[in-house]
């Protein structure tokens, strides 16, 4: 009995011991753990997320890094088709786009017209805008043949006069509709310009000079096209007016700013907001804007787009072969002239001669590489836009040279 007691009592002191040995270890616990956990935090890194856009930026930047100079400055050509070697100017100067005019479509099959296209995409590197002004009415290149379209579009004017706004979505469909199935993928239009003089030059292109119809006829064009994935180009910014026809000379616009900005810009604003993915400056001298050059070729007229309007898509010149350059700049120097001044594409008939000058105007530090880098990630964007171009399947073609001739002397 006393045996049993002694054991007890040594057991409970084991006991007691072993319990403030407990106590106290928790104690050191609690007190470290809030460390620890600080610890945990302070060099935790919280993981970054990117949007789809920002993605897609970095991808296009990798990809431009790793273009030659040639190819980058090609891309900004959008040039008149020649009656000669298309396919070969394609790979030649690898330029952006083609533009097509009535002659490629007189008197050939549907069939005629695809195939032609085709070879032109064929030979690209990078897949081609190719465009077309079908607006309508005077300009008509693609319906004026039958065999592409039983009859003309009609004027916008004369459209919405026939069946109102449901015909004007109509038509833009339509038009749509024709151009792809073609291969053509960019529409030069809608026409922003308002005119009330029924003889000036832009007149029978209008659609109204009532500034809410016009911004209702761009919204529904540019709309119902990019549904259909079909290009738009707003034209002729800033705005034609009454101005003369530009193809045969210089025009000169003396009108205040405010008249601009209350009636010839909204147009173009309702576009932008549509979602238009190219802007054409005409070769208008806007006095107001600039007295010096025309707008096409004038960087306080594009600081308007860029900076005013907040436009980041395509600007893009009216054809630099026009009289209206031509005899301000003379022809070599235009395209130099009108890439400096912030233009992307270089709409011109004559890429044998501008194309080796916009060139060495880079090369010689004329025209900054970097600003030649923005232009081309544009284009590109108006390109994937357009699901013509996608840069995680791209491949670059593997061109052969031909064969060379060899000559067996005969003993």
């Amino acid at each position: 009995m006393k045996k049993f007691n002694k054991t007890i009592k040594i057991t409970s002191s084991a006991l007691l011991t072993l319990c403030m040995v407990f106590v106290m270890t928790a104690c050191s616990n609690s007190n470290s753990q809030p460390e620890q956990s600080q610890t945990t935090e302070q060099t935790t890194v919280q993981p970054t997320t990117m949007s789809e856009e920002e993605i897609n930026d970095q991808k296009l930047d990798k990809f431009i890094s790793n273009m030659t100079l040639e190819e980058k400055v090609g891309q900004m050509f959008y040039v008149r088709c020649p009656d000669e070697d298309a396919v070969k100017q394609v790979s030649e100067y690898n330029i952006g786009g083609y533009i097509l005019f009535g002659r490629d479509f007189d008197g050939k099959t549907k069939d005629e017209v695809i195939n032609d296209i085709q070879s032109y995409q064929d030979e690209a590197d990078i897949p081609l805008l190719i465009g077309v002004d079908e607006e309508g009415g005077t300009v008509v290149r693609v319906s004026s043949n039958p065999n592409l379209r039983e009859t003309p579009f009609l004027s916008p004017k004369d459209t919405y006069s026939n069946g109102g706004w449901d015909a004007i979505e109509q038509d833009a469909n339509d038009k749509a509709d024709l151009l792809l199935s073609l291969g053509i993928n960019v529409n030069m239009a809608p026409v922003c310009d308002m005119t009330s003089d029924e003889y000036g030059f832009m007149y029978d292109r209008s659609f109204s000079s009532d500034v809410d119809m016009e911004d209702r006829y761009v919204r529904t064009v540019v709309e119902t096209s990019k549904a259909k994935k079909l290009g738009t180009v707003l034209k002729h910014f800033p705005g034609y007016g009454n101005n003369s026809d530009t193809h045969t000379g210089i025009a000169y616009d003396d009108r205040e700013y405010s008249e601009f900005e209350n009636t010839d810009f909204k147009p173009f604003y309702q576009g932008i907001e549509s979602g238009a993915d190219c802007i054409l400056v005409s070769h208008n001298i806007v006095n107001c804007m600039d007295s010096e050059y025309p707008a096409s070729l004038s960087q306080k007229v594009h600081n308007i787009l860029r900076n005013d309007f907040k436009f980041d898509g395509v600007i893009m010149t009216d054809d630099l072969i026009m009289d209206a350059i031509t005899e301000f700049t003379g022809d070599e120097a235009a395209a130099v002239t009108a890439a400096k001044c912030g233009n992307d594409l270089l709409c011109c008939s004559s890429v044998e001669t501008q194309y080796p000058a916009v060139l060495e105007a880079v090369q010689n530090g004329e025209i900054p590489e970097s600003q030649v880098d923005a232009s081309v990630k544009r284009i590109l964007k108006w390109k994937q836009n357009l699901g013509i171009f996608n840069i995680d399947t791209y491949q670059k073609k593997v061109r052969t040279t031909e064969p060379t001739d060899v000559v067996v002397s005969e003993e």
